[in-house]
């Protein structure tokens, strides 16, 4: 059955539609609601439940939510831990060398900061949100963009469930229900399916640097009590990548003898044969890292990709009938490796134009004046001075690009730039250089102490997808991986991938004859890496079935 021969959607209208119940979409929610109890607004979000697929180190920043819920430190809240030590360093294989705080900007400082498990942070803001009479839908992904005959937005149609994966409807079909409203915030985090194609339908980054990303791995362990020091916040870079490549760890104390520990990659690496799982693996087995895993249990996995391009790079705001808030239009701060506050900030800024054009008895037109607003609001203060930090980085290598970013970050505390404002060159996939232009990386085989396969942690990610439903990693053509990407770059999506989805198969293991591209979508992170860094863009991943992907309950 087509499409078109399935039977009509439900519609449900309201004043403002939200996509994704992240830090960005639940903070709209509020916002609209605080302004004006009366409005109708609804928040669709493809997890399970609110966090399910939340994930973030994450020092936190606490200065949005003063602004959103004043009062909220005298209320029970999941921000249990605040960051009480800061550490920077730089890795070589066998050593480290501290950097003495004194020498970090102060926007590098975590004081006042809290170490958290955001997935928690959401779930809470949700409750919030609930009493005020927002409602929520976990579990309804949000597949198609609605459109009127002008083309501006007018809503969301959520997927339709219980199709087969050969595309016959199943017994247990139900269609997807339109949400329709007079503005639409579409706040799906990093590469969101629909933003994506806004941006392209309506031109949103032309003029624009192009957008840069990481992908950002995380595992979260039980530790002995003496290994515990909650508010104990680590950063460093250096090994295990090497100066051409970008990216770094974390490492942060959290109550209850827990600790989250992560590494990120910048997706502009060149080596194809790079893992940044592997290299994450490898990172634990530092001696400075090591020891506050003896004795440890691992209890939590997953990764996703982060947006990295910053101020040049964040795309037109606004579009007839909504608006990109939140990760999803780029307001990561990259050497703070926070984002959560400048979510949240936006989210605030569009709530409130969205609630007043409706106020005015507009609708579906473009709020103009939200795009306007951000580069003077505290998210063009907390990204203008670092947005030279990462274009330095990739132009000059590890030692000699930190060096310089670190010195420009200075110089903007006193309201200039040695180098203005510089331009990011390529977007990441078209970095990737052939296999026979450079050195094969070998990775050692993890003990399964602190090094593990991708297959046993994708378990701890409680990942799970029905399996009779369409692929929802999608190729525009399906020979391409064993065509040109086998022979050109050894198909690198065996190896970005975090979750061990992509697979090249051989007829004759030995000869390596007959190789066939075959796609785990079960084991699929929602990470979006393979739709970012695939050097032909042949990848396409869209939303599957509505409640599917990881389950994380506290990352």
């Amino acid at each position: 059955m087509t499409e078109a021969e399935r039977p009509p959607r439900e519609r449900m209208d309201f004043d403002v539609v939200v996509v994704g119940a992240g830090p960005a979409g639940l903070a709209a929610a509020i916002r609209l609601k605080q302004i004006d109890p009366d409005l109708a607004v609804v928040v669709v979000e493809k997890g399970s439940e609110v966090g399910a697929h939340i994930l973030s180190g994450a020092v936190v920043d606490p200065s949005s939510l003063d602004a959103l819920l004043p009062g909220w430190r005298a209320e029970d809240h999941p921000l249990k831990t605040a960051a009480t030590d800061d550490r920077f360093y730089y890795f070589t294989e066998r050593g480290a060398v501290r950097l003495p705080n004194w020498m970090m900007p102060p926007l590098m400082s975590n004081h006042g900061c809290f170490v958290v498990s955001l997935g928690n942070v959401c779930r809470w803001l949700a409750a919030k949100a609930e009493a005020l009479g927002v409602d929520i839908y976990p579990g309804f992904a949000a597949a198609e963009v609605l459109y009127d005959d002008n083309g501006a937005v007018t809503g969301i149609a959520t997927g339709d469930m219980g199709v087969a994966r050969d595309g016959h409807l199943k017994d247990s079909f139900t269609r997807g229900m339109e949400l329709a409203g007079k503005y639409v915030l579409f706040a799906e985090g990093t590469r969101g399916q629909l933003s994506r194609q806004l941006i392209n339908r309506f031109k949103l980054d032309a003029d624009r640097s192009p957008q840069k990303y990481g992908i950002g791995l995380k595992e979260l362990w039980q530790v002995a009590p003496e290994k515990s020091k909650p508010g104990l916040v680590q950063h460093s870079f250096g090994w295990p990548l090497d100066n051409a490549t970008g990216g770094g760890s974390f490492l942060y104390h959290l109550e209850d003898n827990q600790v989250a520990v992560g590494f990120v990659v910048h997706l502009d690496y060149e080596n194809p044969t790079l893992s940044p799982f592997d290299e994450f693996q490898r990172f634990k087995h530092h001696p400075l890292v090591a020891d506050t895993f003896a004795g440890a249990k691992r209890i939590a996995y997953g990764a996703r990709a982060i947006t990295e391009g910053g101020w040049q790079s964040v795309p037109k705001l606004s579009f007839p009938g909504g608006a990109l808030i939140g990760d999803g239009a780029g307001f990561l701060n990259v050497p703070r490796i926070k984002g959560t506050h400048n979510a949240i900030t936006s989210a605030m800024l569009a709530a409130e134009h969205a609630a007043a054009a409706i106020k005015a008895g507009r609708a579906n037109d473009e709020l103009t004046s939200y795009d306007d607003s951000w580069r003077a609001s505290p998210i063009g203060v907390d990204l203008k001075p670092v947005r030279n930090v990462k274009p330095l980085w990739a132009r000059y290598g590890l030692m000699l690009g930190v060096a310089l970013g670190g010195l420009d970050m200075w110089t903007n505390r006193f309201g200039f730039s040695l180098f203005g404002t510089l331009k990011h060159d390529k977007p990441d996939h078209a970095k990737l250089k052939r296999l026979d232009e450079v050195e094969p990386i070998a990775y050692p085989r993890p003990d399964g102490k602190l090094s593990f396969d991708k297959l046993s942690s994708v378990f701890l990610s409680n990942t799970n997808h029905e399996e009779d439903q369409p692929v929802h990693l999608t190729l525009k053509d399906p020979a391409v991986p064993i065509a040109h990407n086998l022979p050109l770059y050894g198909e690198p999506a065996r190896l970005y991938c975090p979750a061990g989805v992509y697979e090249v198969v051989y007829g004759d293991e030995a000869s390596q004859s007959d190789p066939r591209f075959v796609i785990n979508a079960q084991n699929c992170v929602h990470c979006k890496t393979c739709d970012i860094k695939d050097p032909t863009q042949n990848i396409v991943w869209v939303a599957p079935e509505g409640g599917g992907g990881p389950n994380y309950p506290n990352m």
